[in-house]
């Protein structure tokens, strides 16, 4: 069976009729930012089925415009933190979080590919400026977006967070039992001492039924993210195309757009020569470079500062973009978001590079990419040096990336074809 054909079959696999689950066992939910991916990866082969998987996402916005990170459409015990714990108030059983909004870019993008879904697209589009707005309501310090928690930022355990969650108490947590690790090898996963701090997060945010303006002056967490910022920026973008498309009014977006334009600036730390995360409550940076820097691109902010480190990054291992620093104390090529190379941001930089005239760059990234795939089929995330693969198996969002870019040479990645 050639790699398209297995690419298709995992997303069928995973289909839960409306949904998509990341992988089975490991994720048995619909996540957030996976969702757009794997809409889009429908969208391939199966339109009508991609827009479906949009408009479930978008059917657990909440009252006040957010659209949670996890949708706990049928509930599994075999995952933890549940719903029970969550204690969402939305229209479906959900996190009290949100997840970086590639949404409405995924949704240009299937636009592109299937114009006769605009109806849908059309309809989707007030839920996505409310989604939007939210964020810029909640979300922003000096124009940059803020995550709550490390999961909101879907970079779960990156080192961005270790400074802000050392200064989290975990008493009073509880016992719990995770089910991650049994689905993968606990090396690859975030430790304890992470997991005790999120669930405090969590149980904060339940405590005050998840309302942002109290949470915002009792959480102990609050860092202004790359991921976040860069996303969010080039979803304003693309909102505005669109509402301008379908007539809408789009009169505060250029606001919008302005607003994080200055924001990303503030993430520009010259001393690392990157764009880093920095924590709120203290106003330090954190002195990390990930993968979430490079995200410059995919925002539309072509800034020769950034290459350098980029480069030297890629250039100290064999696959792709390490989503940590190769170099750097700390890096485990194999524990999630501490070293490992993963598809769909490699996607998300290739992609931004290539629509901003870096298409060297691109092309490589491109490449590598496809190499992991080939050599070691649509797992969740790879090791950046050898290319073992690592996390879930069978993945959504990789065998996503596989069929709407990593397959094609690099002129047909370019849409030049």
């Amino acid at each position: 069976m050639d790699l398209d054909e297995q690419a298709r079959q995992i997303l069928r696999k995973n289909d839960k009729g409306g949904y998509t689950l990341p992988t089975h066992g490991l994720y048995p939910y619909q996540w957030n930012w996976d969702s757009a991916f794997a809409a889009w990866g429908f969208t391939t082969f199966d339109p009508d089925r991609g827009w479906t998987e949009l408009e479930t996402l978008m059917s657990g916005q909440w009252d006040d415009g957010m659209v949670p990170h996890i949708l706990f459409h049928k509930v599994d015990p075999g995952y933890f933190p549940g719903p029970d714990v969550w204690q969402g108030r939305g229209p479906i059983p959900s996190s009290g979080i949100s997840q970086p909004p590639i949404a409405a870019s995924f949704m240009r993008k299937m636009l592109g590919m299937d114009p006769a879904g605009e109806p849908r697209a059309r309809a989707m589009w007030p839920q996505l400026k409310r989604w939007h707005a939210w964020f810029m309501a909640w979300r922003l310090d000096e124009g940059a977006v803020c995550i709550t928690h490390p999961w909101e930022a879907g970079r779960d355990n990156a080192p961005d967070w270790d400074a802000a969650m050392a200064g989290i108490d975990p008493t009073g947590v509880g016992e719990y039992t995770r089910r991650d690790t049994s689905h993968v090898d606990p090396a690859m996963r975030p430790t304890k001492y992470d997991y005790d701090r999120y669930i405090k997060l969590v149980q904060t945010g339940a405590s005050v039924n998840w309302d942002h303006a109290k949470l915002k002056e009792i959480n102990p967490f609050r860092v202004a993210d790359p991921t976040m910022t860069f996303t969010l920026l080039r979803a304003q973008r693309d909102l505005l195309a669109l509402g301008q498309k379908f007539g809408e009014d789009v009169s505060d977006i250029p606001d919008w757009i302005e607003t994080l334009e200055k924001g990303a600036e503030t993430l520009w730390n010259a001393e690392l020569g990157a764009y880093d995360s920095r924590d709120v409550l203290t106003g330090k940076f954190n002195g990390i470079f990930s993968n979430a820097s490079a995200l410059c691109w995919y925002a539309g902010i072509d800034d020769a500062r950034a290459m350098p480190a980029i480069e030297r990054v890629m250039d100290a291992v064999e696959y792709g973009m390490a989503s940590y620093d190769p170099a750097a104390e700390g890096f485990e090529p194999l524990r999630y978001w501490r070293g490992p190379t993963w598809p769909i941001m490699n996607y998300l930089v290739a992609t931004g590079m290539e629509e901003c005239g870096q298409t060297s760059m691109a092309d490589r990234i491109r490449s590598d990419t496809a190499r992991l795939m080939r050599l070691n089929g649509f797992s969740e995330y790879y090791d950046p040096h050898t290319g073992a693969p690592a996390g879930g198996a069978t993945f959504t969002w990789t065998a996503a990336v596989w069929l709407g870019w990593a397959r094609f040479d690099h002129e047909e990645a370019r849409g030049v074809a």
